[in-house]
């Protein structure tokens, strides 16, 4: 698992929440906080990040993908030739890619990604770093 988005309605209860609660590191919180980056992010480990997506950003991206109420995606992170090959699958199938590829911000940094969506409307993100 690369990471996990949760949608945000009550930003600082979250934040406190993830961060005094659980006990998570917060990463991007000064920039976010500042206006440079479009969300916070909290890591989990090395490999996995939840990132808190603010509700004027969860509503402007429900009307172009439309992700769940509060769980807005799932990422799993492949090599590049997996990826691919995940790709020429979903074509195969007929199953439709929602957005990207495009280069968006993860565990790992920035990665090229896709979207799509499993037969119960969950919205899953498919990426790779370089």
């Amino acid at each position: 698992m690369d990471h996990i988005v949760l949608n945000v309605d009550d930003m600082e209860k979250m934040l406190l929440f993830y961060i005094e609660i659980m006990g998570l590191s917060p990463e991007r919180l000064g920039e976010f906080h500042s206006g440079k980056v479009p969300f916070p992010t909290l890591r989990i480990n090395r490999d996995t990040v939840i990132d808190l997506f603010p509700r004027h950003l969860w509503i402007k991206k429900r009307s172009k993908v439309k992700g769940q109420p509060n769980l807005n995606h799932f990422c799993i992170l492949f090599k590049k030739e997996e990826w691919d090959r995940l790709r020429r699958r979903l074509k195969d199938h007929k199953v439709v890619i929602e957005d990207g590829p495009g280069i968006r911000w993860g565990a790992h940094g920035m990665g090229i990604s896709i979207y799509f969506q499993d037969p119960e409307k969950n919205l899953i993100e498919a990426r790779y770093y370089k």
